[in-house]
């Protein structure tokens, strides 16, 4: 199995192009076991994502909501917002992906009527897509259509795209579509991700929880409020979490050292870093680093040990949730 890094930036924005040579869209299939997490991470895109799951179940986190989402099932998630995914049954869940630039929509004299208000809605930041009602079948098989078109590339592929993008934007129009804007969801939204950035900037020096409430400007009472709310955790379990997965990365590099690792990403204890290690991966630092160096050679071998050493990868990791 590929193991895939899904990389963002400190603000938690996805650094992955979604495009193709000829347009600002991509479509792509996802497996969410085979990121290095174990799940999609948290991020945000300014692309509107379409999703469709083929295989098994996944439970989606869009801002604060969390939703399950069933093979032949899709969702729709909004530019801006904060998600993740999880396959938490461990289904080996497989899905459709496609992001497209909401400038891609529809023209530019029908943009500012027609997509602009519905990209800046607060009240919908997912649409949960039925397949047993007509619009969501619509929306499907217009989905499917485009995956087709992108790996065919008959000629005039472009426009069909273009004419199957406008299709399923005026069923989500016409079905689910009412938008509000609430100026007070779109500053908690910003101060989340001004806390999450300060993290992320930050997390291999020390931080306080005065610290992380500073940047959000806000209590440190209601700083934890957010957390709790939005992440289902508190702001200092989620640095030390965010230690971990940094340090990753790091351990995978040949030349590296548990107790090094553990200062590069903020641990002034390599005990302490082995015990959060351990409960955040189900496996010591050092047997993870086995199990990547290791990487390529018999699997069954590799997981046999592993056992052995009473430690298994990757099937209860510590979600943000």
């Amino acid at each position: 199995m590929q193991i895939k890094n899904f990389k963002v930036n400190e603000g938690l924005k996805e650094l992955t192009q979604h495009r193709t040579v000829e347009l600002p869209m991509a479509c792509y299939e996802t497996t969410i076991q085979q990121n290095i997490h174990g799940y999609i991470p948290l991020h945000w895109h300014e692309e509107i994502q379409f999703v469709l799951i083929q295989k098994g179940e996944a439970v989606f986190q869009i801002n604060e909501e969390r939703i399950e989402v069933r093979k032949g099932e899709g969702l729709f998630i909004n530019s801006g917002c904060l998600h993740m995914a999880e396959d938490e049954k461990q289904t080996g869940c497989v899905y459709i992906c496609l992001n497209v630039s909401p400038h891609f929509l529809l023209s530019q004299e029908l943009f500012t009527t027609y997509v602009t208000p519905y990209i800046q809605a607060t009240n919908l930041p997912y649409v949960y897509i039925d397949a047993k009602e007509l619009w969501g079948r619509n929306i499907i098989d217009a989905m499917l259509k485009i995956k087709q078109l992108l790996e065919r590339k008959p000629q005039y592929f472009e426009i069909d795209i273009n004419i199957q993008l406008t299709f399923i934007w005026k069923n989500l129009l016409f079905n689910r579509f009412q938008p509000e804007y609430v100026q007070k969801e779109m500053v908690k939204s910003q101060r989340m991700r001004q806390m999450l950035s300060f993290i992320h900037l930050h997390y291999a020096e020390k931080i306080t929880l005065e610290d992380i409430a500073r940047a959000g400007q806000l209590s440190r009472s209601e700083c934890c409020r957010y957390f709790k709310r939005i992440l289902k955790t508190t702001p200092l379990n989620y640095v030390i979490d965010y230690r971990i997965q940094q340090s990753l990365a790091l351990l995978q590099q040949e030349e590296s050292n548990v107790t090094e690792v553990a200062y590069q990403v903020g641990f002034n204890s390599t005990s302490y870093f082995i015990e959060k290690f351990r409960k955040l991966m189900n496996m010591t630092p050092l047997a993870y680093k086995k199990y990547k160096m290791e990487d390529g050679t018999d699997r069954g071998a590799i997981c046999t040990n592993l056992l052995n050493e009473s430690v298994y990868f990757g099937t209860n990791t510590k979600k943000f949730f």
